[in-house]
């Protein structure tokens, strides 16, 4: 078919092309999974879920790319280990999970952003990595389901209110909605435009793709009506995308170039037996039937020229998956010609299965496809009505056909072409890209040399301080105690001091009381001799009037006489004057 076959005709400039499927790049990053629910909100009810095989969105990227994002997530890696304080020190209000960034205002969730560390944000796209790998289970695809239903329920997102969006939460939210983790990949540097431009479907969001939707301003309804689709990548039943080129795995419409995963087509009965393509009235062949323009396509030559063009650089799995492409493609079909390429392909598989090598079946099916072509009526044909022609006319119809056929495969070529352009634009982006990373990657292993030698710095500092906190606290206890043994003492020593000080006055006044009784014992001694004297000598009245003076004298201190002071010296002490 022309666009089809378009591309695969120029496989001498397969070079300027992406990567055939026989040729996986060993750095491919998956970014969509192959569920129903990871299109675009409104497209749910055009999408089928294709087979495992051929109708999955597998987009591939760049191995050096993938070995930067490895340097640099070993780097990270190391350093979680040098910064889990920082990651421990977000508290558990700031803290926030994916369905928060999914349901809440963009201007709330964007403030709290800017204030949490770069590891806890990654840490948050890791998560919603883990989930679209699907590699969960049922559990990571409720979660999948639940958020997209979150983003696709919200009438506020809109590229106004996108704009104020935090980089990492737009990068979330339009991977969330497309179901496509690409947009999560550190290599991936889509300006803060594109990405709500891709979130709104007014940019593909194929990152290897990126145009501007409607593609190169196609009018058609599908184009027109069809949200986020794009006719240079996507496939117009399933919706989605991959990069597989030069193989019979896609089929394009020779008329409006749209494109369609010839799974999709088959299992929607797309291809199926019709009216030839060059005259109606011929016999009925396999034919192919654009879903944008409903318009037929014939098959024959299409999967002709891939094979003629293509299948001399297959490897030998790659040729057993075209053969049963074709072999699919031809298993109803009704045409002579239709059926021995079925029974071919069947047999060809079949010798490969047993251990043919591929350049025999490659050489095989190319001589197939030339008796097939020598076996094609051409010394008649039949004109519009019905009626026979010459085989000269016959014949210049036939280069008209060709002529035509080969206008529009310089179409696709071009267009080819233009696409080359352009991914060789977005390979110097990401050469340039590359060698940012590199020097990112410099930079993150000095910052963290750096970080380390600042906490090993911080961690002597906080044993130090430890120290001296222990020690001040131990002499604390120190001197508590001590504090306690002085009061102690003081204690004891005033106890005692007040029992001496009582003791000695006790004693004084005691020694005071003696001797003042032995005076007032020897002056009682002194009248009682004093009266015996008098009673002697008769009563001298000098001496009697000195005695009269004594005992006044000693009655004013209060002295008892001889009778009197019996009693008081029993008691040792004397009364007050």
């Amino acid at each position: 078919m022309g666009a089809s076959s378009g591309s695969n005709i120029n496989h001498q400039h397969s070079s300027m092309m992406f990567p055939p499927r026989q040729q996986p790049r060993s750095g491919s990053l998956q970014t969509s999974l192959s569920l129903d629910a990871h299109e675009p909100r409104s497209n749910s009810n055009h999408i089928h879920e294709s087979p495992t095989e051929s109708a999955s969105s597998q987009e591939t990227w760049p191995a050096a790319d993938a070995i930067v994002a490895k340097e640099i997530e070993n780097v990270k890696t190391e350093n979680d280990c040098l910064e889990q304080s920082v990651i421990h020190r977000v508290s558990s209000a700031d803290k926030i999970t994916l369905r928060d960034i999914a349901r809440e205002r963009v201007d709330v969730i964007s403030e709290k952003m800017q204030y949490l560390p770069d590891e806890y944000i990654d840490e948050l796209k890791n998560q919603l990595k883990s989930i679209l790998e699907g590699n969960g289970g049922l559990q990571n695809r409720e979660e999948f389901l639940i958020l997209q239903k979150y983003v696709q329920s919200r009438s506020d997102l809109t590229a106004k209110t996108l704009i104020r969006a935090h980089r990492s939460q737009l990068e979330i939210l339009v991977a969330i909605n497309m179901g496509i983790q690409a947009f999560l990949h550190p290599n991936v540097s889509l300006s803060q435009t594109s990405l709500i431009e891709v979130f709104v479907y007014k940019r593909c969001r194929n990152i290897a793709c990126q145009n501007l939707l409607p593609a190169d301003d196609c009018s058609c309804e599908i184009c027109a009506n069809r949200n986020g689709f794009c006719n240079l990548c996507m496939c117009v039943i399933c919706n989605k995308f991959d990069f597989e080129v030069n193989t019979c795995r896609w089929i394009g419409c020779d008329l409006c170039s749209h494109w369609t995963h010839t799974d999709c087509a088959i299992r929607d009965g797309q291809i199926c037996m019709g009216p030839s393509v060059k005259s109606a009235a011929g016999p009925t062949e396999m034919l192919f039937r654009c879903r944008a323009c409903n318009r037929p396509s014939e098959l024959l030559g299409w999967v002709k020229d891939v094979f003629r063009h293509c299948a001399p650089a297959w490897d030998k799995e790659a040729l057993m998956r075209e053969l049963d492409f074709v072999s699919r493609i031809f298993r109803g079909s009704d045409d002579p010609r239709g059926k021995k390429l079925f029974w071919k392909c069947e047999d060809l598989l079949e010798k490969m299965r047993g251990g043919l090598a591929e350049s025999a079946a490659c050489s095989s099916i190319l001589v197939f496809f030339q008796e097939l072509g020598m076996d094609s009526p051409t010394s008649v044909e039949y004109a519009e009505g019905g009626r026979l022609i010459a085989p000269q006319e016959a014949c210049n119809r036939i280069a008209d056909v060709v002529q035509e056929a080969i206008r529009k495969m310089e179409m696709v070529a071009d267009e080819k072409m233009r696409l080359f352009k352009k991914a060789r634009l977005s390979l110097d982006a990401c050469a340039q890209e590359l060698e940012a990373k590199a020097k990112e990657v410099a930079e993150l292993k000095l910052e963290r040399q750096k970080k380390k030698l600042q906490i090993e710095e911080l961690e002597k500092i906080v044993r130090l301080k430890q120290a001296e906190a222990d020690m001040f606290q131990l002499k604390a206890n120190e001197a508590k105690r001590e504090a306690e043994r002085l009061q102690r003492i003081a204690h004891a020593k005033s106890d005692k001091s007040e029992e001496d000080y009582a003791s000695s006055y006790l004693k004084q006044r005691l020694s005071e009381a003696e001797a003042e009784k032995q005076y007032l014992f020897e002056k009682i001694k002194l009248q009682e001799s004093s009266r015996a004297l008098q009673s002697n000598n008769g009563g001298d009245p000098s001496k009697a009037l000195m005695y009269s003076k004594i005992h006044d004298l000693l009655h004013g201190y209060n002295i008892p006489t001889q009778t009197e002071s019996r009693p008081n010296e029993r008691r040792g002490f004397r009364t007050n004057p």
